[in-house]
């Protein structure tokens, strides 16, 4: 694909690096817009989301490092190049939901108020963000023959040059567009507080633990099943938003 979209001089501009930036751009601005729809704090949420961002981006480059410490064992500076691909969106999870805990016990929000406004906004971000990977070739399916499987030829791929992959990036971003529209369909029927957060976080399980099917993720032996790390931490995120889906249910009815 095209990892780098232009070079103006010494300035070089990444396609992945651009599509994320606009995911987020566009996943804030709907947020803080619902906020104020639903009277809340657009200029704290905006505080907020400036931690919950960094500590995400943080979270999601670990693990990928994680992930992949062999391809930074000779170059360690290079756990540092963002903007040429590499987050684990696991990771960034792990990383921002404590950050958004502190800051809204903080300042006395509701946690799943906050979550409700935010979810579509992360369905949408992420959307974009998948098609930043298809260019950047990180995040790549395993080798196949289907008509619409891709080869990455460009050097600075992320991706395995010459092979048929699956464009596992692209099936991931149409899930969360999905995502994102079911979610906003949803919103003015709500029946309780943190209705929407639960089902991102079940339908995103879903959608990723059936792709990981097709990616080039390492697996391991689990449970009688080969899978690999990311369709077991979906598993788990799957199950507790089960029961945060019950409990608030029972507890926040609108």
């Amino acid at each position: 694909m095209h990892p780098v979209l232009f070079q103006l001089g010494p300035i070089t501009i990444y396609t992945y690096g651009l599509f994320v930036a606009t995911g987020l751009l566009l996943g804030i601005t709907l947020a803080l817009r619902q906020a104020r729809r639903e009277g809340l704090n657009s200029q704290l949420l905006l505080d907020m989301f400036f931690y919950i961002i960094l500590a995400a981006i943080i979270g999601a480059r670990i693990l990928y490092v994680i992930q992949n410490v062999s391809s930074y064992r000779g170059n360690p500076l290079a756990v540092f190049k963002l903007w040429e691909g590499g987050l684990v969106f696991h990771g960034g999870l792990l990383g921002a939901i404590p950050v958004a805990w502190f800051f809204i016990k903080r300042y006395d929000l509701s946690f799943w108020s906050v979550f409700d406004v935010v979810a579509p906004s992360l369905a949408i971000g992420q959307a974009l963000g998948r098609i930043g990977c298809f260019f950047a070739g990180c995040c790549y399916g395993i080798p196949t023959e289907v008509p619409w499987a891709v080869t990455f030829t460009h050097p600075r791929s992320l991706a395995p040059l010459g092979i048929a992959l699956h464009p596992t990036q692209l099936y991931s971003s149409l899930g969360c567009f999905i995502i994102f529209f079911v979610l906003v369909g949803l919103r003015k029927h709500r029946s309780f507080s943190g209705q929407l957060a639960c089902l991102y976080l079940l339908f995103h399980s879903v959608f990723r633990f059936s792709v990981e099917f097709l990616r080039g993720d390492p697996k391991f032996w689990f449970w009688n099943h080969t899978l690999s790390h990311p369709q077991v931490i979906s598993v788990g995120i799957f199950g507790s938003a089960l029961v945060c889906y019950w409990y608030c249910r029972k507890h926040y009815r609108l």
